[in-house]
């Protein structure tokens, strides 16, 4: 789980990247509530979906606003100073519009905002907080000028603002990441134990995530490509169905593990029965593309120029046409998020991010294979997250 200490840390950074006459910040989505508070409706609740918000005042630090049933649904104890829990629900009676609830925990703060120069995540904010904040309000403060609260909502675009500070991730971050990476592992060595001819894509996935849940310790999300792939169904993705493997066939598990937002995402393919010369040979492309991928991560490396060390040996291989998607990608709370590695990405990759390197190939009359691992961007180069065993056998 986050920390308290790493929830202040991110708070001071947002802060601090916030012009110092912005007085409060109203923090909508929930990823970014998480990110900030430790707050996180747990997904497998009966009140999965449903969210919070966050007040964050430079005078009075942070307020964590829902409804009641949506607050004892925490993953785990939020840090913030203060907690507005709206009834939303007391088995006594009929319940009233949930969204409503939390636009009602809204209104007991909204008074103390008037007047005061703040910013909003706009895109995740509904056009029914807008109102409840006061919008058409605005123009009886007497503290400040209607067109100077305007002018700073507009100035801040706070979600991007989070987006860009997310990438930087703090320790308590890429702890609770490595844990969703030993949990990744187990489920692809639990793979390698079970995969044969006549099981369905289906039973891999039920025992991946057997292996991956036991090793998490705790209630996860886990989703991503369990699909076989061969010589005419070259290339497939998506969650498992009901084809039972067979010979010649290849196995991509691509997938990941989500622990209290975070999330792993890494890749093996495996051959169902001994790989042919040309999955093998194509293998080995995918293999010395992660060596050159690897060997290029660095601090403040464009990543078009991280792509390029990716694809070299497919291009020196005369393959360049089976690699057709990302070398790789950031990962976090989202899936994928910046920095994009692709041809023409404008991202430059940073110390803190971390990053996926991904080869693949995809070749009719063969099949389709990819392999990843998980990198943590540091200053002297990167540290390797993921420590599953990448072969086709």
């Amino acid at each position: 789980m986050l920390t308290e200490a790493g929830c202040l840390k991110r708070r001071e950074r947002l802060w601090a990247s916030v012009p110092e006459n912005v007085e409060w910040l109203l923090v909508a989505d929930p990823r970014h509530v998480l990110y900030l508070s430790n707050f996180l409706v747990q997904p497998l609740s009966f009140s999965g979906g449903e969210r919070g918000l966050l007040l964050l005042e430079r005078d009075r630090g942070a307020t964590l606003i829902g409804d009641n049933f949506a607050l004892r649904s925490a993953t785990s104890d939020p840090f913030v100073d203060d907690e507005i829990m709206e009834p939303w629900y007391d088995h006594k009676k009929s319940v009233i519009n949930r969204d409503h609830a939390l636009l009602n925990g809204l209104k007991k703060v909204s008074e103390r905002l008037y007047g005061r120069i703040g910013a909003v995540e706009a895109e995740w904010l509904p056009v029914g907080a807008w109102e409840v904040l006061g919008a058409d309000h605005e123009s009886h403060s007497t503290n400040v000028e209607a067109k100077d609260i305007h002018q700073s909502k507009r100035a801040v675009d706070l979600g991007t603002l989070l987006r860009s500070l997310r990438r930087h991730k703090e320790a308590d971050e890429i702890a609770l990441t490595k844990r969703c990476m030993k949990a990744g592992d187990a489920g692809q060595a639990r793979l390698r134990e079970i995969i044969r001819e006549g099981i369905s894509e289906f039973e891999i996935y039920r025992e991946v995530q057997k292996a991956a849940l036991e090793a998490a310790g705790c209630p996860a999300i886990v989703y991503g490509d369990f699909r076989a792939t061969n010589a005419t169904n070259f290339k497939a993705g998506g969650l498992p169905t009901d084809y039972k493997l067979r010979a010649g066939d290849l196995f991509i598990l691509d997938y990941s593990v989500v622990i209290s937002g975070y999330r792993s995402d890494f890749t093996n393919t495996m051959a169902v029965t001994e790989p042919t010369p040309e999955q093998a040979e194509l293998f080995a492309i995918c293999q010395a593309a992660m060596a050159s991928g690897e060997a290029a991560i660095k601090a403040e490396i464009p990543a078009a120029e991280l792509y390029r060390a990716v694809q070299k040996p497919f291009i020196e291989a005369g393959k360049e046409d089976l690699f057709p998607h990302h070398a790789g990608h950031g990962i976090g709370l989202a899936h994928p998020e910046a920095p994009i590695i692709v041809p023409h990405s404008e991202d430059i990759v940073q110390e803190g991010d971390i990053i996926t390197i991904e080869p693949g190939a995809y070749l009719e009359g063969v099949g389709g294979m990819r392999i990843e691992h998980n990198y943590l961007v540091t200053a002297q180069g990167y540290e390797r997250l993921s420590n599953h065993e990448i072969s086709i056998r």
